[in-house]
Parts: structure tokens; sequence; C-alpha cells
């Protein structure tokens, strides 16, 4: 397997360094009744299917799943990440909520996972981003990068996990507490190193600056637990300034001051859709933060709110190029694992060349539920679900089917449908925690210049 296919949200983020007229129609307008009752039987049953690969490829001593199990190679990735583990739990609390596993099944599963993580080699309380799921060991065959983002998603199952089920809440906090994000913040940039690596002895060179990418969820916990001063917030940048005319465009807006702290509020437009940009356009770093934190119920004149705009981009850009179905995400392809993205909704946009995967659209459930059950209705028509649910990805040029599940995308598409089906049961955990909880104010108070 290539190294480039198990770099993942590592390599896929490296290079973040630094209301209007005319939308696409409402979700439910066009749609008889009853096709909401449809769409939750459906992912109810999606769910189920796709929470068979927690069940056939978690080690059971470890408690580790698989990154990668590809069907149509006959090969399974026995080994696993930070992101993978926190997105294993809460899929876990997913089903038990929705009835596939029972209360002690899933404390049983996650305990294993728990003991897994405390013995564990970190540094500074961070997880490495690679390690074995038979025996929980140091993968070092990638190298030994500490990766802030994919230790965020591991923070984050762990605070969703204590809010769970009380009896991990102790063991659960003392994992999440202590990872020390300080060490990777640079106070004089006020921003944070993309990572550590191990086997050099440094940070890496880069910051993650661009705001609305998906390392903000890891900005968002490290401020919660007191690791870096809530001021981090501002100094991301939601568009980079209009005289850096290197970026795919150049930002409409005006500077403001939040906290002592001036930036520009800048954004971006596209055939009459303003929106602040991701990096590359891709749907997970635009909405995979929104499974945990409440962006759209807190931030209504910011993050919410850009993050509709983003799924009238994703469905926009198909109808735009002709296609069948939308969804553009970095995700599985043959023998490899590589970055797509909306090219106009991204600061420096990833290619698009016809592949569509499931978890894009289902991330959008919340924003474009009827959307969604058209959009993954075309998908099974098109040959994509399998044992475990959605395979990876399409090209709707050639029709050629990725016949693979990897955890992160299998984990998306678990949250996302138990957000949606029960009330948002996953940010809800989260923000009853005093980590998710204590920043809620810097949603609130923010409004883009998208509204205008």
């Amino acid at each position: 397997m290539k190294k480039v296919l198990s770099i993942m949200l590592t390599a896929v983020l490296v290079f973040a360094l630094l209301p209007s007229t005319q939308h696409a129609q409402p979700p439910h307008e066009g749609h008889p009744p009853g096709h909401e009752v449809a769409l939750e039987k459906q992912l109810n049953a999606i769910a189920k299917k796709t929470y068979k690969y927690f069940e056939d490829f978690t080690d059971e001593e470890t408690g580790l799943t698989y990154d990668i199990v590809r069907l149509d190679e006959d090969e399974e990735g026995k080994h696993t990440s930070p992101t993978n583990i926190g997105l294993y739990m809460m899929s876990v609390i997913s089903a038990e909520e929705m009835g596939f596993v029972t209360r002690d099944e899933a404390i049983e599963k996650i305990s294993k996972t728990i003991s897994s993580l405390q013995e564990m080699e970190t540094w500074n309380g961070l997880y490495y981003n690679w390690y074995f799921t038979d025996d929980a060991s140091l993968m070092t065959d990638w190298g030994q990068f500490i990766s802030q983002v994919d230790n965020g998603w591991l923070t984050a199952g762990l605070v969703v996990v204590a809010e769970a089920y009380e009896e991990l809440e102790e063991d659960a906090l003392a994992l999440a507490e202590g990872m020390d994000y300080s060490t990777l913040y640079d106070s004089d940039e006020n921003l944070f190193h993309g990572g550590y690596d191990a086997e050099t002895g440094s940070l890496t060179d880069h910051h993650y600056g661009a705001f609305y990418t998906e390392p903000r969820i890891t900005s968002y916990l490290a401020i919660g637990k007191g690791d870096v001063p809530a001021e981090h917030w501002w100094h991301m940048h939601r568009t980079f300034p209009p005289e850096w005319d290197w970026q795919s465009q150049i930002p409409q807006g005006y500077d403001v001051e939040y906290d002592g702290v001036t930036f520009f509020q800048g954004h971006y437009e596209h055939n009459d859709i303003k929106y602040v940009p991701s990096w590359g356009g891709s749907m997970f770093e635009a909405l995979m933060p929104g499974l945990l934190v409440k962006e759209k119920e807190l931030g209504t004149d910011a993050l919410g709110l850009n993050n509709h705009r983003h799924v009238e981009l994703q469905i926009a850009h198909a109808e735009e190029e002709g296609y069948p179905v939308w969804g553009f995400s970095p995700a599985a392809v043959p023998g490899d694992y590589q970055e797509f993205g909306v090219p106009a909704g991204g600061m420096e946009g990833y290619p698009e060349d016809g592949t569509v995967t499931p978890h894009a659209s289902f991330l959008a459930l919340e924003y474009a539920p009827m959307d969604v059950f058209d959009n993954f209705k075309e998908l099974r028509s098109m040959g994509l679900y399998g044992p475990y649910g959605f395979y990876d990805t399409v090209n709707v040029h050639t029709g050629e089917v990725t016949e693979a599940y990897l955890a992160l995308d299998q984990g998306m598409i678990m949250l996302s449908i138990a957000n949606f089906n029960h009330d948002g049961l996953i940010k809800n955990y989260f923000h009853e925690n005093e980590i998710g909880s204590n920043p809620e104010h810097l949603l609130e108070r923010e409004e883009f210049s998208i509204n205008e």
C-alpha cells in the first residue's frame, strides 16, 4: 500500500498554512409529505450496515479499529490513528442509541479502547499518527508524527464518552486533560503548528492559519481545555488579506475587532453565493467539526450560515458540471487516497475529476436533508452500496466504484445519522461538558461578512 494512502488527514491539511439573493432551493421544497419519515428509516438502515464495519474490523482485544479495508483488493489496513479511535468510540455511542448494541456492550467495547489508550506511547499526552491494532504498539513505518488535527478528534471522542457513560467518565477525562495542546502552540504567531516530528525533534514549519478548515475543532477544544488563550480564535484567517493575491480569488470584506484582535473579515463569491472559503473546498474541512460543535445552532451569523453556503456550493457544482450525484471530499480511489473538493470553495482549491464520495453528502444532513436523501438514492442506483454501507467513491465519468471502506468516512456517516435522527445526540454530549461549552461565546458573537 502506498504511503500516500494512509497519510489521511494530516496530508490533506498540511498546506493550510496560514445571505445572498440566489441560493439552492429550500431542502424540502418539491418533496411530498412523508419523505422525512422515509429518510429517517433509510438512515437507520444505512447506519446499521455502516456500523457493521466497526463490528467486523475492530480488534477484540485492543478495541482499536482498522484504518481501511479494501474489498476490491482483499486488503485490510491493521493500523489506526487518533482520528479513527475518536470516531470509533463515538460510533459505538451512536450504535447504542440506535439499538444496535446494548449499553453494557457499548461500555465494554469502549473500555477496551480506553485501556489501550492508557498504555499507548504518547508525547506530552498527545498521540502519534499510527499504531498497530493488534497490540496498540507504535507504528513507525511512515515516521513518528504527532498531528494537531488528528489528536483533536480523539480528545473530542473522549469528551463525548465521558458524558455518555458515567462509568468511563474519570478515565476518559483524565486522558483528555492530559493531552497538552500548548506544546503545539506558537504564542508569537498565536497559531498552532501543524504538528511535531518526533524523529527530528521539531515542530512543523507551517501553521494552521486558515480558520474554516478541519483543524478548527482542535482550536475549539484547546480553548475549552484552557491550553491556549481564547484570543487564538480571532488570529486565524477567515480569508487571507486581499493583497495576498496568490489565493483563488481576491476576497471582499472589511476589518473587524474582537477582544482587542483586529482582522480582515473577508469572503469569496461564486455564482451569487457568498461564503468564507475552506483551504481546499472539501466537505469535511467545511462540515466535519459541526458533528460535535453546535455551529448551526450557535453560529447563526457565522459558522452555521457558512456551512449552509458550502452545502449549496457542493450541490450547485454538480449541477454546473451535469453530474447525477454530488459530494466532493478527500477519499479513497483505486490503490490510493486523494484530495477532492469544489475548486471555487477553497483558498487553493483541490482538484475535482468527477469523483464523488458519500460521506460528503451525509455531512450535509442537517442543512439539506432531502437533497441528501435524493443523492444517496442515486448513489445506490450506481452500485455504490455494499456489505458495510456505502463504498467510498464513484467516478461519475467512468462509473468505477472504489470498493473500499475507511474508518474515517464510516465514522462521519455514523455521527451524521446519529445527530440527525436523534436530536443532535453527539453534539449534545459534547456541549454538556465544560470543554465543549466554554468556547460557545466565540461562535455566538461573530458575524461573517456573508450576511450582507
